[in-house]
C-alpha cells in the first residue's frame, strides 16, 4: 500500500513539473510555432493565388478592348531584281532571277501625341486603357544604292512604306498617310519584313507609286488615331528619334531602353520628351535582309494602377512568424514575472487569431486598399488578442501592456513595409532594439527553477 502511494506521489509530482518546467514550457511553445507556420505558408499561396487571378481578369478585359501598343516606323521598302546563275557540270548555266527587299530608315522622325486614359472595371479589379491620336512626321534623303549593291536594280514602281502597330484591332479610325502632296491608301498587313517588339511584325502597308529615286526627298506625314492597354511604346527608327507623349494621368512609369529627356508629372497628367540618336540603338539605318529584329531600343510610357495591396500583403505575411513570436514570447514572460498561468491552448487560439489576420488583410486591401485595410484588420486583431487576454490576464496593467505590445509590433510593421530604400536598416535596427530588450527584461531570471 505504502508502495503504492509513493509510486502515485512521484507520478503526480512528475506530472507537475511537466506543467511547470520552463524548459517544457519553451519546447511546447516552439512546437506551436512550428505549427502555426504550415497556416500561414498557405496564406503566401492565397496572396499568389489572388494576384494571379487579378492578372488574368486583366488580360481578359485589355484582349477585348485591345493590347498593350508598340509603334514602329515608317520604313520604306524597295523591291530589287537579283539575277544569279548556276551552273552544272555538262548542262547549260541556269539563271534565276528573283526579287528580294532593302529597308530605309527615315533621317528625321517627330512622334508627338496625346493619350486619353480611363479605367475598365471587371469586378473589383480595375484596367487601365487608352485612346490615342499620334501625329508622325518624317524624311528621307536618296540612300546610297551603290553601297548596297542594289543600283539599277530597284522596281521604283513596286517601292511602299510600312507603319508598324502592334495591335492592328485598335486602330479606330482609317489612318491619314500622305507622302509630299499624295494621299496613301493603306492596307493591313501581318508580315512587315522586320520584328519590333519580340515576334511583332504587324502594321500598314501603302504603296508609293514611284517612277525613280527622286521622290525621296518628299516629307511624310500620318495622323493616327488607335485603342491601346496599360501603355505605349516606340521604337526609334529615325536616325534622330524625336518623341512627345502627355496624358492625363498622374501615375505613369517612363520604361524601356531610354528615360525621357524631360518630364513632368502632376495630378493632373504627364508631359515626356525623348530624343534618341542611331548611335543609341542596336541596328542599322538601311539593310537588305528581311526578318531583320529591331528589339532592344524601345522605351514608351506605362499608365500604372496602383495595385500593391498584394506586393505589400506578401511582404507583411513574410513577418509573420516574427510577430508570433514576439507575442508568444512576450506571453511567456508575464508567465513566468508575474506567476501566471497561460494553457498552450490559448496560445493556439492566439496564434489562430494572428494568421486570421493576413486573411482579413488581403480580402480587404482588394476592397479599401493596403493602408486601410492595415488599419482595420490590426485595430480588429489587438481588440479581439485584448478581449480574449482579459481571461488570463487579470490585472487591467497587464493586460494594458499586452494591448501597447502588439500595437507596437503592428506599427513596428507597418513602418518596415512603407519604407522603400530603409525598410532593412528599419528592420534591423528595429530587431536589435527588441533582441536588446528581451535580454535586459530576462537578465534576472532563474532559467533552473521552477515556474508557480
Amino acid at each position: 500500500m505504502e508502495n503504492s502511494n509513493n509510486a502515485m506521489n512521484l507520478l503526480d509530482r512528475f506530472n507537475r513539473w511537466l506543467q511547470e518546467s520552463i524548459t517544457i514550457k519553451l519546447f511546447s511553445i516552439g512546437f506551436l510555432i512550428l505549427i502555426l507556420m504550415i497556416p500561414l505558408s498557405w496564406i503566401d499561396d492565397l496572396i499568389y493565388e489572388r494576384q494571379a487571378r487579378s492578372g488574368e481578369v486583366l488580360a481578359e478585359v485589355t484582349s477585348k478592348w485591345s493590347a498593350y501598343q508598340s509603334v514602329c516606323g515608317p520604313v520604306i521598302v524597295l523591291p530589287y531584281k537579283v539575277t544569279e546563275v548556276f551552273k552544272e557540270t555538262g548542262k547549260e548555266p541556269k539563271v534565276v532571277e528573283y526579287v528580294k527587299k532593302a529597308f530605309l530608315l527615315p533621317e528625321e522622325l517627330n512622334i508627338s501625341g496625346k493619350v486619353e486614359p480611363q479605367v475598365l472595371h471587371r469586378g473589383i479589379y480595375e484596367a487601365a486603357v487608352y485612346e490615342a491620336g499620334l501625329d508622325v512626321e518624317a524624311s528621307w534623303i536618296a540612300p546610297d544604292l551603290q553601297s548596297m549593291n542594289i543600283e539599277g536594280k530597284v522596281l521604283w514602281n513596286e517601292a511602299y512604306l510600312v507603319f508598324g502597330i502592334s495591335d492592328l484591332r485598335g486602330i479606330s479610325e482609317n489612318p491619314s498617310l500622305k507622302y509630299g502632296e499624295q494621299l496613301l491608301v493603306t492596307e493591313p498587313s501581318n508580315e512587315l519584313g522586320f520584328k519590333y517588339n519580340g515576334t511583332m511584325s504587324n502594321g500598314l502597308v501603302a504603296k508609293l507609286n514611284w517612277n525613280d529615286e527622286t521622290n525621296f526627298n518628299q516629307p511624310f506625314s500620318i495622323q493616327l488615331n488607335f485603342k491601346g492597354s496599360n501603355g505605349l511604346d516606340f521604337i526609334p527608327v529615325g536616325k534622330t528619334t524625336s518623341v512627345n507623349v502627355s496624358g492625363p494621368w498622374a501615375n505613369p512609369s517612363f520604361n524601356g531602353e531610354f528615360l525621357p529627356a524631360s518630364r513632368s508629372i502632376t495630378d493632373e497628367g504627364f508631359t515626356a520628351e525623348w530624343k534618341v540618336l542611331h548611335f543609341n540603338r542596336p541596328f542599322t539605318q538601311q539593310w537588305v535582309e528581311e526578318n531583320k529584329d529591331l528589339a532592344g531600343a524601345d522605351f514608351g510610357v506605362e499608365l500604372l494602377i496602383p495595385v500593391e495591396q498584394y506586393q505589400k500583403s506578401m511582404r507583411t505575411s513574410k513577418y509573420g512568424i516574427l510577430i508570433i513570436l514576439l507575442t508568444f514570447v512576450s506571453l511567456f514572460l508575464v508567465e513566468i514575472s508575474q506567476k501566471i498561468k497561460i494553457h498552450p491552448f490559448q496560445y493556439l487560439l492566439m496564434g489562430a487569431a494572428l494568421i486570421v489576420y493576413y486573411t482579413l488583410l488581403l480580402s480587404l486591401s482588394e476592397q479599401v486598399g493596403y493602408n486601410g485595410s492595415y488599419l482595420i484588420s490590426s485595430v480588429a486583431t489587438v481588440a479581439l488578442l485584448t478581449l480574449y487576454s482579459v481571461s488570463f490576464l487579470k490585472s487591467k496593467k497587464l493586460v494594458g501592456l499586452f494591448s501597447g505590445l502588439l500595437v507596437v509590433f503592428y506599427g513596428f510593421i507597418y513602418i518596415i513595409i512603407i519604407q522603400q530604400d530603409f525598410s532593412l536598416l528599419t528592420g534591423s535596427i528595429g530587431l536589435f532594439i527588441v533582441v536588446s530588450a528581451l535580454m535586459y527584461l530576462t537578465r534576472r531570471i532563474s532559467w533552473y527553477r521552477e515556474v508557480v
